[in-house]
């Protein structure tokens, strides 16, 4: 017999069972590829265009100087999507999601015969799907379209899809897709947005055990969303991390150290920084999918903490509005418009820094450096501060006192109100609020009347953003320069100011620095760290608005508190209530100030007795009154505590009076409660009065012209 033949016998001898099952298997993974193949490629000749405007529709996003996210807000579908790109994730976070999810991405071209191939074969041989053999790019399909068709006819459109993907996008754009769209949980989509849902934090900064739960969550995101199935969650990540020590992706020391962080139990609030100026943006610009701003992220976050804790501390109702200025390119830094958006009860949904309010004392340094530049005074000019009439107007000082011959420099120092209406009545109202407009501010009075020495005193009413402007062209030398809050937003100067920028200018370099050199050594607030600030405090009439703005070499803060409603609050000061927070957000700028400018030319840094004659003593006409244009009319007798509508604690003042104090008005002045005199001394524009009990009150003062003014106070 031959050896031919031999062998022959010997092969007809062995087992035929075993060969028979690996002919069928092999027959079982060989023919529905080949099928599969036939079925693409008529599938893909029924194929539309890409649905890709679905991955467009990416969530408004607000972000910082430095691309920060400020705030983001959901799709009109409701789902939080955040835009983002590959290089902005963690590498360890895609080599985790290649070795589990698709290991060949950048070999195949969009389906995986080896994937496919494997997937059939465990089918086959477990009679049940044990590995679906879908690819990132299938996934991506799938996502895009919207549905999941566990179906042949479903499956085979996801591949005839990805095939298209992979011939009209780069790989990166593709993972770009998954990683925008991977369903998360609930309303989140995207690693970006659930990576802030769960960890609070950028992609970019995941830990390895975070990297492993984003993997496993889009494989089922409802069942294993770890807000509510911590343990099931958990297991999942588990399993991914075991998966990428098989892999080699990660060592098997660092895989039983991430399967020890905590898994997330609920979901965080997505970041809401500067609501107020972020709505208004996207208000103003619908078709922006992402504002760029000039804040800073750190700063605003600081700022609107210590907003909300100060606030807390002055009482209930009160809200506050902060603005941070650098004052070398007019970019807003921080914007803060309420103590708190979502406060209820402080109305912290309304933004105060543009709401028009009377200034106080706030303006009374552009009134002194009007003077400074018309040659009328210098920082060290003595004036008088004595009982002064203009026609029939008489300003009193808010200690109701009066301090005989003081320097300019002392009346500014002190918030004296008479020198300050002796400076404006020279300067003259009209000049004072036409140098105001120069810098692009609208001052507001009242049933459209003309400025009056009102103006020195409050009489005129101005936002937040107004101070900060003119605060801003004070720290720049007088030279003005308009707020920015978006980048981009170039400070270009028009012909006009390119040709004369002097006739631009709020106040010239000197005059601006005699300003700042008086302004610079006002007395810190109580209980705050001293620094070279720049700073005048303001509060208007009635206790209703509290004031505080300064600056330094580089930044200006300006610093509102009170009511929204403009309800009174008894003894709310501007000193008290807004400088504190005006020094504390300097110091969450930098521990360290930034000096200021030398002195100008032409600046006299002399005492008074070295000054010109004319600058040694401000010109009064002989019988105390100054001459100016305009009319100037005696206010009305108002009364100036207790403000109306306001609420008094009678309850835990015990037998302690109540002071009722009155402004304006011809004496002798008649005060009654509820219709009821009270005795007083007629001659005094201050007097007591005990309450008997709680309840409302109503109170009037009445002066010697018939006058009257009333005011209804709650007492509890």
């Amino acid at each position: 017999m031959s050896e031919s033949s031999n062998r022959a016998t010997r092969w007809t001898r062995l087992p035929q069972r075993p060969l028979r099952i690996a002919a069928v298997l092999l027959a079982a993974a060989t023919l529905p590829v080949a099928a599969i193949g036939i079925a693409l490629f008529v599938a893909t000749k029924n194929l539309g265009p890409l649905p890709l405007a679905a991955a467009e529709k990416t969530s408004v996003t607000v972000l910082d100087r430095e691309n920060r996210l400020l705030r983001a807000f959901t799709t009109k579908e409701g789902r939080w999507r955040l835009p983002l790109e590959v290089s902005e994730v963690d590498p360890r976070y895609l080599a985790i999601l290649m070795a589990f999810e698709d290991k060949r991405f950048y070999d195949h071209a969009g389906v995986d015969p080896l994937a496919m191939v494997r997937a059939t074969y465990l089918l086959v041989r477990h009679g049940t799907i044990i590995s679906g053999g879908s690819t990132l790019t299938m996934q991506v399909a799938r996502l895009l379209e919207g549905r999941h068709l566990r179906t042949a006819s479903g499956k085979l459109h996801q591949m005839a899809r990805a095939l298209q993907l992979e011939a009209h996008l780069s790989k990166d754009e593709i993972l770009r897709l998954y990683l925008r769209l991977a369903p998360f949980g609930g309303n989140i989509e995207g690693v970006r947005a659930a990576s802030l849902a769960y960890f609070g934090k950028e992609p970019r900064h995941l830990s390895v055990g975070e990297a492993a739960l984003l993997v496993a969550l889009p494989q089922s995101p409802e069942a294993r969303r770890p807000d509510r199935h911590a343990d099931t969650a958990r297991r999942a990540r588990d399993h991914v991390l075991d998966h990428a020590v098989e892999a080699g992706v990660i060592p098997k020391a660092e895989a039983e150290r991430a399967k020890s962080e905590r898994v997330p139990t609920a979901r965080l609030r997505f970041m809401q920084l500067a609501p107020h100026l972020s709505e208004t943006e996207v208000t103003a610009r619908p078709a922006t999918h992402v504002h760029r701003m000039t804040l800073d992220r750190e700063l605003q976050t600081a700022v609107e903490q210590l907003t909300a804790q100060q606030t807390r501390m002055l009482g209930p109702r009160l809200s506050a509005a902060v603005l941070v200025v650098d004052h070398a390119t007019g970019e807003v830094l921080a914007h803060v418009g309420s103590a708190g958006y979502l406060d209820k009860d402080r109305q912290g949904a309304i933004d105060m820094t543009s709401a028009v309010r009377s200034p106080g004392s706030a303006l009374k340094p552009f009134i002194y450096g009007l003077a400074f530049e018309n040659g009328l005074a210098h920082p060290e000019t003595l004036i008088e501060d004595r009982p002064t009439r203009f026609g029939t107007y008489r300003p009193e000082n808010f200690d109701e006192d009066f301090h005989g011959t003081v320097s300019i420099r002392e009346a500014l120092g002190n918030s004296l109100n008479v020198p300050a209406v002796k400076a404006l009545a020279a300067v003259g109202p009209g000049r004072l609020v036409g140098r105001f407009r120069r810098t692009g501010i609208t001052p507001v009075f009242p049933r459209n009347t003309e400025p009056s020495l009102a103006v020195a005193l409050g009489g005129v009413g101005v936002t937040l953003k107004d101070l900060a402007t003119l605060y801003t062209a004070l720290a720049r030398g007088g030279d003005p320069i308009p707020l920015v809050w978006r980048q981009g937003d170039k400070v270009e100067p028009s012909p006009e100011q390119s040709t004369d920028s002097a006739r631009n200018r709020l106040l010239t370099p000197v005059a601006s620095w005699y300003v700042t050199d008086i302004l610079k050594d006002a007395p810190p607030p109580p209980n705050t760290k001293g620094g070279a600030i720049a700073y005048k405090t303001g509060t208007s009439y009635g206790y209703r608005d509290a004031w505080a703005v300064g600056y330094d070499g580089r930044h200006v803060v300006a610093v509102w508190v009170g009511r929204p409603d403009a309800a009174a609050t008894p003894g709310l000061m501007g000193r008290l209530a807004a400088a504190p927070i005006l020094y504390d957000t300097f110091t969450r700028i930098s521990d360290r100030r930034t000096p200021f400018a030398s002195a100008p030319a032409g600046a006299i840094k002399e005492g008074n007795a070295a000054l010109p004659p004319p600058l040694k003593r401000f010109r009064d006409t002989g019988d105390g009154a100054v001459v100016a244009e305009g009319p100037f009319l005696e206010p009305p007798v108002l009364i100036s505590f207790p403000p109306d509508r306001s609420e008094l604690d009678v309850a835990e003042r015990e037998a302690e009076p109540l002071v009722l104090k009155a402004e304006g008005g011809a004496l002798p002045l008649t005060w009654l409660v509820d219709g009821n005199p009270v005795s007083t001394d007629p001659f005094r524009r201050e007097t007591t009065w005990q309450p008997d009990g709680r309840g409302f009150a109503r109170l009037t003062v009445i002066d010697a012209k018939g006058r009257a003014d009333r005011v209804t106070v709650r007492l509890r």
